[in-house]
């Protein structure tokens, strides 16, 4: 596949699906706005669909050009731009599924991160080990090699943790995660003592929620809510057996800020986190 040819990214079709938004908003058609700003009716139908890559300048020319006045979201949008420019992640294309590009792509892009999990822990904190054990294990089975690629590309995504500007993370994991034992006691222990010396970096705030804490929302799932430039440029994804749905409209966005903020109600508050985890890795 050439460069030119790649399929427009999740972060491009969000680019191009505000755009639309801000069109539909002042009620102008494709064809309306098309000669509002000079372009083609195809050029613009391939700017909202994420398939022609466009300037900052033109970006910005479009929300004026639709009565947008709020220049916060202006800027972010300008910020989204870059063409084809792809960051690490693209030497998996053609090897892993497009959503795990995309979810790394906004993973880095993103200003903030917030994960909550029941039975897996987040992907963003497993060591190699623990995350080699639980990828072994998917439906339908995956070759040695696959199974390779995806622990490499998971382990990648963890660089947002690292960089000289380390994007802050609050991740809520339910006990039974931390009791799951994925990979036997050695890679368990080690992946419960990883996540305790990640949950003392200042950007790292790790919360648990114990047995005792009875009902709590969304425990089916797995939820990674990652902050755009602003708040209406957020991305939640979420975790399915068939793979990542990614949700971006503002009523959903909305809901799961909620479902985040009920579970982190339920959690126990970092310290005490701490010592829980310390004890269930004494068990093993």
């Amino acid at each position: 596949m050439t460069r030119k040819n790649l399929p427009p990214s999740m972060r491009q079709r969000r680019l191009g699906a505000e755009l639309r938004r801000l069109r539909e908003q002042v009620d102008l058609s494709v064809t309306k706005a098309a000669a509002l700003l000079g372009f083609s009716q195809p050029q613009v139908s391939s700017i909202e669909t994420g398939r022609f890559a466009v300037s900052a300048e033109r970006v910005r020319t479009m929300a004026r050009s639709y009565s947008c006045t709020d220049e916060a979201l202006i800027d972010a949008l300008a910020e989204m731009t870059g063409g084809r420019t792809r960051g690490w992640w693209e030497q998996y294309r053609d090897i892993l599924p497009p959503d795990t590009l995309d979810l790394a792509e906004l993973e880095y892009h993103a200003t903030g991160l917030r994960t909550a999990s029941v039975i897996h822990l987040p992907g963003l904190l497993q060591t190699r080990a623990h995350a080699h054990a639980v990828i072994s294990a998917v439906v339908p089975a995956l070759a040695p090699y696959e199974v390779e690629h995806w622990v490499s590309h998971r382990i990648k995504r963890q660089v947002v943790l690292y960089d000289e500007n380390p994007t802050p993370l609050t991740t809520i994991i339910h006990e039974a995660a931390l009791r799951m034992g994925f990979g036997g006691p050695e890679v368990a222990r080690g992946q419960l003592e990883n996540l305790l010396t990640m949950s003392e970096r200042k950007h790292i705030t790790v919360l648990v929620i114990p047995f005792g804490a009875g009902t709590f929302p969304s425990s089916g799932q797995g939820i990674h809510h990652m902050a755009g430039a602003i708040p209406a440029l957020d991305t939640v994804q979420l975790d399915t057996d068939h793979g990542s749905a990614f949700l971006d409209n503002q009523p959903q966005l909305a809901m799961y800020q909620t479902i985040l903020d009920r579970m982190e109600s339920c959690s126990l508050k970092p310290a005490k986190s701490r010592d829980l985890i310390r004890r269930i890795a004494a068990d093993l």
